[in-house]
C-alpha cells in the first residue's frame, strides 16, 4: 500500500483584512462561523442564507456580522476573497464552487474535500502561539482530538515564554545566522535538546 503524504501548505491568514463569505444558515454554517470567530474574533465575514438558526443569528449579532437573507447568486462574490459553502443542497454548493473557481476565489465546500481549496483544520491557541492541525481532510474528528490534547498539554505560561524570547531576540547582536544560532541554542535548552 502506497503511503499518502499531506502536501497542504499551511498559512495563517489575517481574517480581519479579508472579505469572507459563508453561504448557509444551519448547523454546518454555525460550526464554520464559530470556528472562524474562535480563532479570529475580528474576522471580516458576512453570511447569506434563506433562513438562519437562532444560534447563527445570535452569534452574528454578537460579532456585528451582516446576515443577508436570500438565495445564493454569484453577484454576492464581488470583493470576496474566501468562501465557505455550507448549505444543505449539494447542487447549490457545486454552483458556489464553480463560481468561485471561475473568479479565482478560495472556496471550501463543507464536508466535500474534493471541492475545497483549503481545509479548516484543528487550531490550538495559547496567547501568541497558534498551532494548525491537518489530517489532509481525511479525519476532522482526529484533528479535533489532537487540538484538545495540545490545549491541555501546552502550559498557560507559553505566551510569557514567547514574549521573553521576543525580547531576547531584539537584544541579540550579530548577523542573521549568528542570531539564529543563538536562538536555536536557547530554545534547544528549553526542550532539553542539544
Amino acid at each position: 500500500m502506497r503511503k499518502e503524504t499531506n502536501e497542504l501548505f499551511p498559512i495563517f491568514l489575517k481574517a480581519e483584512e479579508l472579505n469572507i463569505l459563508i453561504v448557509g444558515g444551519g448547523n454546518v454554517a454555525l460550526e464554520k462561523l464559530s470556528f472562524l470567530l474562535k480563532s479570529s474574533p475580528k474576522a471580516k465575514v458576512k453570511l447569506l442564507a434563506k433562513n438562519y438558526l437562532a444560534e447563527v443569528e445570535e452569534l452574528g449579532l454578537r460579532h456585528n456580522i451582516p446576515l443577508h437573507i436570500g438565495a445564493y447568486h454569484s453577484n454576492v462574490l464581488q470583493n470576496i476573497q474566501i468562501v465557505i459553502a455550507a448549505t444543505n443542497n449539494q447542487m447549490v454548493n457545486q454552483g458556489i464552487y464553480d463560481d468561485c473557481k471561475s473568479k479565482q476565489i478560495l472556496v471550501n465546500v463543507a464536508d466535500t474535500p474534493y471541492l475545497c481549496d483549503y481545509y479548516l483544520g484543528g487550531i490550538v491557541s495559547k496567547g501568541n502561539l497558534k498551532l494548525g492541525i491537518s489530517t489532509n481532510g481525511k479525519s476532522p474528528t482526529l484533528a479535533k482530538r489532537l487540538r484538545e490534547f495540545f490545549e491541555d498539554f501546552l502550559p498557560e505560561e507559553m505566551d510569557e515564554l514567547i514574549l521573553n524570547l521576543n525580547t531576547y531576540r531584539k537584544e541579540l547582536k550579530g548577523d542573521f545566522s549568528q542570531k539564529v544560532k543563538q536562538l536555536n541554542e536557547v530554545t534547544a535548552d528549553l526542550l532539553h535538546k542539544k
